[in-house]
């Protein structure tokens, strides 16, 4: 699914969505991070895990997101053990360079299972399917008390790259004072294990159909950004996550500019940077 350099689409305004003007100062430098979209099979289609963010937070509080967040200078560490596409593979597919790749990688598996207890890990031959071992060092994950290849090594757990696929790339606005590069991933709940909302960082969680979770927000029941919102339409085309994980995508720096226009917010995705 390729997405079209330009793309206009309108937002109620009554979910809430603020625009600020542009402030005055250069725009703050965006820092890297790492969203993953958690994606379930059920009998008449496929959900997506969402969690709402505890409001008052700095960036995105009150607003429904998928798991994710800042990359950590120690989600870089090489000594990670790894299976599934290497570093280079996604350094293309994110256009970056390989340590950059590895630390999203990382900070997907590790921000996935901080915030939903879903942990894309294993031996390279089988998936973790009983994560109840690893509730403490879960939370010592949460606290950066101990770094993700320390918790692998520790373990004897081998990260599973190719659990994950690539989704997107987006850059908070210009105008905003707290902006993140984040690469967008998305994976399938592995078998046996179960998410959950067991973070401080969310007041809720749950699995929910695309198309509800947009009606939602369309109806002023939760509040989403512009790349949520976007995404939840994407996937509210596919029937089953397989189908979700096998649609090619090209993945494009996407920089939303929202504009009010009368009732609605107007968002334009910028595609244009390289």
């Amino acid at each position: 699914m390729e997405r079209p350099r330009e793309f206009v689409f309108d937002i109620p305004a009554r979910p809430g969505i603020a625009i600020r003007d542009n402030a005055d100062g250069p725009s703050a430098t965006p820092k890297d991070a790492a969203t993953v979209i958690l994606l379930r099979d059920v009998s008449d289609g496929v959900e997506v895990f969402l969690q709402h963010r505890v409001m008052g937070m700095a960036f995105a509080g009150g607003m429904t997101v998928f798991p994710g967040g800042g990359v950590d200078p120690r989600d870089a560490d090489a000594s990670v053990a790894w299976a599934g596409p290497p570093p280079s593979w996604w350094a293309e597919q994110f256009t970056c360079d390989e340590s950059l790749a590895r630390a999203l990688v990382c900070a997907a598996v590790r921000e996935t299972f901080e915030e939903s207890g879903v942990l894309l890990a294993g031996t390279e031959d089988s998936v973790v399917a009983d994560v109840a071992p690893y509730h403490e060092a879960r939370k010592a994950l949460e606290s950066r008390e101990i770094s993700l290849a320390g918790f692998l090594a520790d373990a004897g757990l081998t990260l599973r790259a190719d659990l994950l696929h690539p989704y997107a790339h987006w850059v908070t606005p210009p105008q905003e004072q707290r902006r993140y590069d984040t690469r967008f991933f998305v994976a399938k709940l592995p078998e046996g294990q179960r998410a959950d909302g067991a973070t401080s960082e969310a007041a809720a969680a749950g699995w929910q159909p695309p198309a509800e979770a947009v009606a939602d927000a369309r109806e002023g029941r939760r509040m989403l950004m512009p790349p949520t919102w976007l995404t939840l339409v994407e996937l509210a085309e596919f029937a089953k996550a397989d189908a979700v994980l096998a649609e090619p995508r090209e993945i494009v720096k996407t920089v939303p500019t929202l504009v009010r226009d009368g009732e609605n917010i107007r968002v334009v995705l910028d595609t244009s940077e390289s």
